[in-house]
């Protein structure tokens, strides 16, 4: 009985060395993708991390510069995040605060640029639209209405649809064209919340355009002069 297992095992040990030396060298080249995939998933988390902790302390840095009101040093910041970290959200976020800054100062290429710089690398759509948006005004400030117009085209996300409306609205006007900017103003108007702050400045700009809304009609059995 013993020499029949004997025998048996045997035939399975035999089994087991051909099934090796034929599939050895596959499961251990296998094993190793996945563990050294494993070890670059992990690797590449860590990288993450540190990555998203230096640009947020950059990011605090700048902010910091932003503070002091010099616009030299905020564009050294800027330019020093970009070249680090210029992957990350708060580069984008970043390119928008020194934007600002030299918007404040006077300083409308230097702003025009930087926005630029988040409406072509971003890949968040709300950021592009905040950046488009804070351009369209530097421009329409400087009297490139064409340049202007030309940022608000297209479509925005839906939350900032109402915006560019009121935007485009502005360049209308300031290109004399009271009909079509009482028609975009209106347009933003309707896309806000009722409680919005925002929607009663519209809705003062659209009476000085002789447009009156539900929010500026009398309540009814209420005597006007």
């Amino acid at each position: 009985m013993a020499n029949h297992f004997d025998l048996e095992e045997q035939e399975q040990l035999e089994q087991l060395k051909h099934f090796w030396k034929q599939y050895g060298n596959l499961i251990t080249w296998l094993l190793t993708l996945v563990l050294a995939g494993f070890a670059g998933w992990n690797v590449y988390q860590y990288w993450q991390r540190s990555q998203a902790a230096q640009s947020a302390a950059m990011y605090d840095e700048l902010d910091r510069i932003v503070g002091s009101g010099d616009s030299a040093r905020v564009q050294r910041a800027l330019e020093d995040m970009r070249d680090k970290f210029g992957s990350t959200t708060y580069a984008q976020h970043a390119g928008l605060l020194a934007a600002k800054t030299f918007a404040d100062a006077g300083q409308a290429e230097e702003a025009q640029k930087a926005l630029r710089a988040v409406i072509d690398q971003s890949p968040d759509a709300g950021l592009r639209a905040i950046a488009q948006l804070r351009l369209a005004a530097i421009l329409l400030d400087s009297g490139a209405l064409d340049s202007a117009w030309q940022e608000l085209q297209g479509s925005f996300p839906e939350a900032f649809a109402p915006l560019a409306s009121d935007r485009r609205g502005d360049v209308l006007l300031a290109q004399g064209k009271k009909d079509e900017a009482a028609k975009a103003y209106l347009q933003a108007y309707q896309g806000l919340d009722a409680q919005s702050a925002y929607r009663r400045l519209i809705d003062m700009k659209l009476a000085a355009l002789g447009v009156v809304t539900d929010e500026a009609k009398p309540a009814p059995g209420v005597a006007t002069k």
